[in-house]
Formats: structure tokens, sequence, C-alpha cells
């Protein structure tokens, strides 16, 4: 047998141990917990759980986001691990559960570490990782509160990155005053907590304060990130008051700093101007962008037009985004059906409608809602109660209190009484209704249901406030169908 030559024995001695580190990352490939179970093996084999922290943290992070029990998943490997006892580790344990598909996961095993005295001083990093897991979870205000609380016992409180995890979790919480708080406390800040805030702000509809906290981020000589340019454009984009003339002032910084119109900040900035209703200046940054394959990039134009009376011209994007091989989704077809709508092109929004199973899309309440509101305008209502009661969806007030408008400018009483009947089954509380029925019996001179009406009303102690509709009473009260 010819022995091989040696420098292919040191090529081929070379190849396996560069192999060795690859392991780490297979476990980042794997999507099964056998895959994975394999690599943990093989790791065990080598050794290279006993020595390298790197492949036991890699291995740690996989399996939290595969195994259906991910703390009891890493507290078995972590007992296997000789080096699992240095906060490294334990803490990149609490990153991978809190990025897990259970992030509550992390909580009982930081309440473990607790109890055996192996994380007894928790840091900065450690609480950012907390945070991040309640930030995630349903409720958070309570976990964030208790971990608020703990912070400021270790004295960690102020750190820069337990800061962030204490806005994010009050803000995705709702108290954006507890969230402002700790931003305002914290002396050292840094861009991300600016960035952080600005989300706030601009996700829980705090439009203008979106916008004041990205001055304030500026003047404070921060560099504005990505992601708070993004949350401020679209803050912008829906203010109230002075959306436009700030857009473009952030649209001017990012000129002058030269930040790139990407897909996402240059989607941002069509949105953003396509709300306000600047349509030369949202086509102008549509078409200097040089990747337009992202579908939202298409429905902020589309959207934007047809809001602001284009009806046409946003039909026509919508032939342009399919020309260029862009498959429209679920909300490219909402702007496109709210373009027939306020273009009143009926036939078009047939066709549209119809053609939605072709993009393998299936009609939500909005579509069902855009041609609910072309039907009953063109006077079709009896096509419009069957297009809700056959819809596939679950119809609700709003898409009915559309059909009793229609009836109402259209003079429809018999369809009116029905739809009455069916909101009232979904909110028993929506008084209105019984006033536009009771209006319409008048309009066509049943003074004999106008009083049989006002008994029910009367009988429950209603009555109309000026101003305002607060009459009501039970569905089965309410007896339609009288006698002509």
């Amino acid at each position: 047998m010819q022995m091989p030559s040696a420098p292919l024995a040191a090529a081929a001695a070379g190849a396996r141990v560069s192999r060795r580190p690859n392991l780490s990352l297979l476990a980042d490939r794997c999507t099964t917990t056998r895959a994975l179970a394999r690599v943990h093996a093989a790791m065990l084999v080598s050794g290279r759980l006993a020595e390298n922290a790197f492949a036991a943290s890699r291995l740690l992070t996989a399996y939290a986001a595969l195994a259906p029990d991910p703390a009891a998943a890493a507290l078995t490997l972590l007992s296997s691990v000789p080096i699992a006892t240095n906060s490294f580790m334990l803490n990149t344990t609490l990153r991978a559960l809190a990025s897990s598909p259970d992030p509550a996961a992390a909580f009982p095993f930081f309440a473990r570490l607790r109890a055996t005295g192996a994380l007894a001083a928790p840091g900065g990093h450690t609480f950012s990782f907390l945070l991040k897991a309640a930030a995630r979870l349903p409720h958070p205000l309570p976990v964030a509160g208790q971990l608020h609380a703990l912070a400021i016992r270790h004295g960690v409180h102020l750190d820069a990155y337990v800061a962030n995890g204490l806005v994010r979790a009050y803000s995705v919480a709702g108290r954006l005053g507890a969230a402002r708080r700790v931003f305002d406390e914290v002396p050292e800040r840094n861009a991300n907590l600016h960035t952080t805030v600005v989300s706030a702000y601009a996700q829980n509809g705090r439009h203008e304060g979106a916008m004041a906290a990205f001055d304030d981020m500026v003047s404070e000589g921060f560099e504005p990130t990505g992601a708070a340019l993004s949350s401020v454009l679209f803050a912008c984009a829906r203010s109230v008051s002075g959306g436009l003339q700030m857009g473009r002032r952030v649209h001017d910084l990012m000129v002058a700093r030269g930040v790139a119109e990407g897909t996402i900040l240059g989607t941002a900035l069509v949105d953003m101007y396509a709300k306000n209703g600047a349509i030369q200046e949202a086509e102008a940054v549509f078409d200097r962008m040089p990747e337009r394959r992202a579908p939202a990039t298409w429905n902020a134009l589309i959207s934007g037009l047809a809001h602001h009376g284009h009806g046409k011209r946003a039909l026509e994007v919508f032939e342009r985004m399919q020309q260029e091989g862009v498959l429209p989704n679920a909300i490219t077809l909402v702007g496109a059906l709210s373009a027939c709508c306020h273009a009143g092109l009926l036939e078009e929004a047939r066709r549209l409608f119809r053609s939605m199973k072709d993009f393998g899309i299936a009609p939500g309440i909005q579509h069902y809602g855009c041609m609910v509101n072309l039907l009953g305008g063109a006077g079709l209502l009896s096509e419009a109660e069957e297009m809700i009661r056959g819809m596939k969806c679950k119809a609700d007030t709003m898409i009915w209190g559309a059909l009793l408008t229609a009836c109402k400018n259209h003079g429809d009483v018999e369809i009116s009484e029905r739809v009455v009947v069916e909101m009232l089954k979904l909110d028993p509380s929506n008084h209105g209704v019984y006033v536009v029925l009771s209006n319409l019996y008048a309009e066509a001179g049943r003074w004999q249901d106008v009083d049989k009406l006002r008994k029910v009303m009367k009988g429950e102690r209603l009555s109309k406030i000026p101003g305002a509709s607060t009459v009501g009473g039970p569905p089965e009260q309410l007896e339609i169908a009288t006698t002509r």
C-alpha cells in the first residue's frame, strides 16, 4: 500500500483540525432536535464542549430555539459543560432563552441561578437579556416592574443597556410615562437608547412625541440610526400636525449625511410623502430607488395615491408592479380596491376581487369592506348583503355599518332591518342603529313602526341625547318585519 506524501499528510491533518470548529457552526444550521443531538454528541466526543466557550454557547442558542422545553435543555447542557459556571455562559443561556419561541423560560432559569448562587450579582447584560424576554411576554408590565426594582437593588438601573431594555419593555406594555422616566434618569445615554425612545413613541401612536424625541437625539449630537430614521418617518406619515415639514427635514438630514435610501428607509420616505399628500415627492423617491422588489414599497405608493383621490394612478402603479415581477400581497389588494372605491370603478374592483385567488390571497375583512362600500354606493344593496353573508371571515360591525349607511342613503328599509339585527347581535350597546332605523321608518311614512321602536326605546329608559345616539336594547326586543 502506497503511503501518502508528507505534504499530503500534513494537508490532511490540517483539514481535520480546521473541521473541528465547524461543529459549532453546524449547530446553528440544525432544524430538528435530532440533528442537533448528533452535533452535540460529536462535540462531546471531540472535547469541544470542555474547552471552547464559543462552541458551547452556539449549542445553547440552538437548543433554546429548537427544544420543546428550552430551559430544561439548557440546564441539562450546562450540567455537562465544565466551563458553564462562568458569567459568559450563563448570560449566553439567558440571551438564547430570551430569543427562543418561549421567552418565559428565561425567568425560572434565572431564579434557579440566583437560588444556587451561580449568579448572585447579576450585571447589566443579564438584566438586558431578561428585559428582552419580558418585552416578548403577552403581559410584560408585572415582570418589567419586578426587574426594574431588582436592577435598582443591584445598582445597575442606570446602565444604558439596562435602561434600553426597561424603555422597550415599558413601551410594549403601553406605559410611555414609565419609559420616559427611565430615559430621563440615565446620565450617559447612547444612540441605541435614543432610538428606543423614538420607536417607543411611534409604536404607541404618540407621533408628535416621536418627532420631538428624534430632534433631541440629533441636538445631543448622536448620529441617527436606521431604526430611528424609519421610526420618525413612520411618525411623520401619521402625525396630525407638522408631519410633512418634519419628514422633509429628516430627508434633508439623510441626504446631508449620506444615508442611502435602501429598501427600508426608501419605503419609509415614500410612505411619509404619500400619506401626507406630497405625491410628486413620493413618486420621485420611489423612482430613484435602485431596488423595488419589496411589496411594501409599492404598497406605500399605491395606498397613498388611493387615499388622496388618485385612484386611476394607483391602479397604474399596481399594473406596473406586476409588470416588474413583484407579487402583490393582501395589503396591495386593499390599496388597489381602495383606489377603485375612490374612483368609483366598480367593474375594475370586481375583476381585482376575483383575481385575488390567482395571487393566492384569501379575501379579508378589509377587502370585503371595499367591495361593500362600492356596491352600496352603486345602490346594489342586496348584492352587498349577500357578499357579507357569504364572507369566509366573520363580519364585524364596521362592515355591517357600511351597508347600513348605504341603506340609509338609498332609503332601503327592508335590508336596514336585517342589518340592524346583525349589528345588535355583535354589539348590543351599539345604540345608534335604532336611531338610523327609526329615521328610515319615518322617511318611509311607516309611523306604526316608529311608534313600536320608540316603545322599545322607552321601555329601556333610553332617549336620544342631542349630538349623540344613546338608544338601545337587546336585539330580540326589536320587532321588525312588521305587517306593511
